[in-house]
């Protein structure tokens, strides 16, 4: 079946998402904008994923678990997940590996938790945004541990990107599928990354308001609307452009 989707959408819990991104309005606004399946991938945290999931089924979209990851290299991974249970696994890993540094609302953002009702829970203290101890080496094979997989995010972009930071996207990252913003030129990276030669790539938001997130563009093919048949059909490519 073909699915409309965004894979990459920051809440208020992310230090840049503007406080208007609660999992409940971005739920809405998905739907509004005809998506079929959306994620909440906040930096660093899958913290917002269970609400954003259970907002998602209210309005019949399928949420898959996620978050982007910052690497050691600062580059930036989107991470998905077959489950929540995954996610938040992962999500414990990875605030164990975060430097320690101290969040400054005045000057990075607010990082918010909400619950259900789009009340605040909590706040957490360690910046989200900084570099946790995994290569970009390693989060493959971490990723596919976990059953989910592991996608080089914005791969165009000047910064926080895996080639902006290393240089290019190399064969022993053993990367199935990367992430190209809507102004990338999918020809120049492939001269630039031919070790993403014939794999797939996915287009997203990258949304940190509400007015980020646009209409339907984007379709995937999938057999099973689940998380994991999500996974699956990125794997394979199903009705993806390739590079």
């Amino acid at each position: 079946m073909k699915l409309y989707y965004d894979l990459h959408i920051h809440s208020c819990l992310s230090p840049c998402g503007d406080r208007q991104m609660t999992p409940a309005n971005i739920a809405g606004m998905a739907f509004l904008a005809g998506l079929d399946i959306a994620a909440v991938a906040d930096h660093n945290t899958a913290r917002h994923c269970r609400v954003f999931a259970a907002w998602a089924e209210r309005y019949g979209m399928l949420a898959v678990p996620a978050l982007e990851l910052n690497t050691r290299e600062d580059a930036h991974i989107l991470c998905l997940f077959p489950d929540l249970e995954s996610a938040e696994d992962f999500d414990v890993f990875v605030h164990s590996r975060l430097p320690g540094i101290k969040n400054r609302p005045d000057f990075f953002g607010e990082q918010l938790i909400l619950d259900e009702d789009d009340q605040i829970v909590g706040r957490e203290e360690l910046l989200l945004t900084a570099g946790a101890d995994i290569s970009v080496y390693d989060i493959a094979e971490l990723m596919e541990q976990r059953g989910g997989i592991a996608i080089p995010a914005h791969i165009d972009r000047p910064a926080n990107s895996v080639p902006a930071h290393l240089g290019f996207i190399a064969e022993d990252m053993h990367f199935d599928i990367s992430e190209i913003t809507r102004q990338g030129d999918a020809d120049a990276l492939l001269v630039q990354n031919p070790a993403l030669a014939g794999k797939p790539y996915i287009t997203n938001s990258d949304a940190h308001y509400l007015h980020d997130l646009p209409d339907k563009e984007y379709s995937i093919e999938v057999q099973e609307r689940t998380p994991a048949g999500v996974i699956v059909a990125l794997r394979a490519g199903f009705g993806l452009s390739r590079l």
